[in-house]
C-alpha cells in the first residue's frame, strides 16, 4: 500500500556561514557531486542493459495492462534497476572509497541515489534525450530524508553531523514564522551566487499550507483565461481585465550585449590558436573583414581573470531578470486567484512559442505563470483545467455558431452579430463555458449581454493604459467606436481623422 501523501511548503532561511564552515561544505558539495555522478553512470548502464534484454523488448508488444507492467518490472528486477538497488550501490561506492563515507551520511546519500534513479528514468520513459554529469558550478543542492538525522534543522540553525551553521531568522518576517513553527518533513541545503558570491541557504519542507497574507485571498468562482505570449486576458464571474505578463521586466539587452561583446574579444586575445583565421567578405558593395569561427574539435581555452569577471556580471544580470519576471508572475497569479479558484483556460504550447518568440518568452516566462497558477490554485482548493485549441478554437468562434479565421495581428474579433470586442476578451469569456473539451455556446450567448459591460471597461481600461498609441497599433480600435462587422479591413488612419496617403 503507498504511503499516504500529505500537503508540503518550502520555507528559505539564509544561513551566517564563515570560511571555516564553507570549507566543510565545499569539501562535502564535491564528494555529493562525485557520488551523484557515479550513481548516475551506474543507473544508465543497468538502464540500458534492460533495454537491450529479450524480456523488455518482447514486453512492449503486449497490450497495456497489469500484466504488462508486472513484465516490465521483472525485466528491471533482473538486471538490478531500482532506487533501492542504487541506494545499495550507492552505499557500496562511498565505503570503498572511504572518504566519501566520511564526508556524506548514510541518508544523504540515499538521496543522491534516489536524485540519479529519477534522472535516468526521464531518459527510459521519452522526457529526456539524455542525462548531464555534474560540474562543479551545476552541483548547488544536497538534502536528507527526515529532520531525525543527517541534514536537519535543529533550533535556530542547520545541524550536519559536528557541523552547525546559525541561521538569519527575522522574528518580523510572518512567512518564515510560520515554516518554523510548523512540521519539517526534511531541509534541502543549498548555495546561490548573489553578485559574484556564493550565499548559503536552507530550505525547510514543512508540512501543511503555506502562509497567505491577507491581501493575498482566494474567491471562489470560474475564471475563464486566454494566454497570450505577453499577457493574459482574464473573464470572471462579474469582472474582467487585460493583465500583462511580468511587467517592466527589465531585459538588460544592451548591458549584456556589451559584456557579451568584451567577453569574446578577451577569448579571442587569450586562444589565438583555438580561431580560424580572418578573412574578407562582400556585403553588397562594400568590402569587410569578418573574424574567423572558433575551430571545431577538443582543445584547451585559457580564460583571463577579467573575463571570468565579466562572466559574472553577465550572470548577476541575467539572474536579476530571471527574479523580477518570476516575481511579478507570483503577483499575476495571486490577482487571478482573488477573482476565482476553478480556472479554464487553453492548452497551448510554450516550446511553440519558444521557437517562435525566443527573447520575449525568455523575459517574460509565461510557463512559469502556468506552473505557478497549477499549483496555487491546488493549494487553495481549486483546480485548472486545460483543453484543447483543436476542438473549440475560440478565437475563430461567433456567437452565431460560426468559425471563421483571423490572423494572428488581427486583434480585434467582430463578430457576425454585430458586436466588437478584444480577442483575447472574447476567448477569454468563451473559456468559462467549456466543459470536456467542448464548448456549450447556447450558455455563452445567452450570459453575455451580462458581461458585455465589464468586457468593454476592461478593453477601455486597457487602451488607456497602454504605452504605445492609438496609431501605431493599426490592428486595434478603441472599445468606444462599435465598427460593424463588414468594416472588419478599415483603416485606422481614417478613424484617427488623418488623411490617408
Amino acid at each position: 500500500m503507498p504511503r499516504s501523501k500529505t500537503p508540503s511548503f518550502v520555507t528559505g532561511i539564509p544561513l551566517v556561514v564563515d570560511s571555516a564552515q564553507e570549507k566543510v561544505l565545499l569539501s562535502r558539495w564535491q564528494a555529493g557531486r562525485q557520488l551523484y555522478n557515479a550513481c548516475l553512470n551506474e543507473a544508465m548502464v543497468r538502464m540500458a542493459l534492460v533495454r537491450q534484454s529479450a524480456a523488455y523488448q518482447a514486453t512492449r508488444k503486449l497490450p497495456k495492462g497489469k500484466l504488462r507492467t508486472a513484465a516490465f518490472s521483472a525485466a528491471r528486477t533482473a538486471y538490478r534497476y531500482s532506487e533501492f538497488a542504487l541506494h545499495a550501490y550507492a552505499k557500496l561506492t562511498a565505503d570503498r572509497s572511504k572518504w566519501l563515507a566520511a564526508k556524506l551520511d548514510a541518508n544523504t546519500q540515499q538521496t543522491i541515489a534516489t536524485r540519479a534513479f529519477k534522472t535516468s528514468e526521464r531518459v527510459l520513459f521519452g522526457k529526456a534525450r539524455k542525462v548531464r554529469y555534474k560540474v562543479p558550478t551545476r552541483f548547488r543542492c544536497l538534502e536528507g530524508k527526515t529532520n531525525k538525522q543527517g541534514i536537519r534543522w535543529t533550533g535556530e540553525g542547520l545541524t550536519w553531523g559536528k557541523l552547525y551553521i546559525p541561521g538569519m531568522i527575522d522574528p518580523d518576517n510572518k512567512v518564515m514564522q510560520h515554516g518554523l513553527t510548523s512540521p519539517i518533513k526534511y531541509v534541502r541545503l543549498l548555495w546561490r551566487e548573489l553578485n559574484g558570491v556564493r550565499r548559503w541557504y536552507a530550505q525547510l519542507i514543512c508540512e501543511g499550507l503555506p502562509y497567505a497574507k491577507p491581501e493575498n485571498y482566494v474567491s471562489k468562482g470560474t475564471v475563464g483565461l486566454d494566454l497570450n505570449v505577453s499577457n493574459v486576458a482574464f473573464v470572471a464571474d462579474d469582472q474582467a481585465g487585460l493583465l500583462p505578463f511580468a511587467e517592466g521586466v527589465p531585459t538588460f539587452e544592451q548591458e549584456i550585449s556589451a559584456l557579451q561583446r568584451q567577453m569574446e574579444r578577451s577569448k579571442r586575445a587569450n586562444n589565438p590558436d583555438n580561431f580560424e583565421p580572418a578573412f574578407t567578405a562582400r556585403r553588397g558593395r562594400k568590402t569587410v573583414k569578418k573574424k574567423g569561427k572558433s575551430k571545431k574539435g577538443k582543445r584547451q581555452w585559457h580564460n583571463s581573470n577579467r573575463y571570468r569577471t565579466l562572466t559574472r556580471k553577465k550572470r548577476e544580470l541575467e539572474r536579476r531578470k530571471v527574479a523580477y519576471a518570476k516575481s511579478q508572475n507570483r503577483r499575476l497569479v495571486n490577482e487571478l486567484l482573488r477573482h476565482g479558484n476553478h480556472i479554464k483556460t487553453e492548452r497551448v504550447s510554450v516550446k511553440g512559442w519558444q521557437k517562435r518568440y525566443g527573447k520575449a518568452i525568455a523575459a517574460k516566462s509565461p510557463g512559469f505563470f502556468q506552473a505557478e497558477l497549477v499549483r496555487k490554485a491546488a493549494n487553495a482548493g481549486g483546480s485548472v483545467t486545460k483543453f484543447s485549441t483543436q476542438t473549440t478554437a475560440l478565437s475563430q468562434t461567433h456567437l452565431t455558431g460560426e468559425h471563421i479565421k483571423k490572423s494572428l495581428s488581427e486583434r480585434v474579433h467582430h463578430d457576425q452579430t454585430g458586436r466588437v470586442m478584444h480577442r483575447d476578451l472574447f476567448s477569454a469569456y468563451l473559456a468559462r463555458y467549456v466543459v470536456q473539451d467542448k464548448l456549450s455556446l447556447q450558455d455563452a450567448v445567452d450570459q453575455y449581454p451580462g458581461m458585455e459591460a465589464a468586457l468593454l471597461g476592461a478593453w477601455e481600461h486597457d487602451q488607456s493604459a497602454k504605452r504605445v498609441g492609438a496609431a501605431e497599433s493599426p490592428k486595434s480600435e478603441p472599445p468606444v467606436e462599435q465598427i460593424p462587422s463588414h468594416s472588419e479591413k478599415a483603416s485606422q488612419i481614417s478613424h484617427s481623422g488623418l488623411k490617408a496617403c
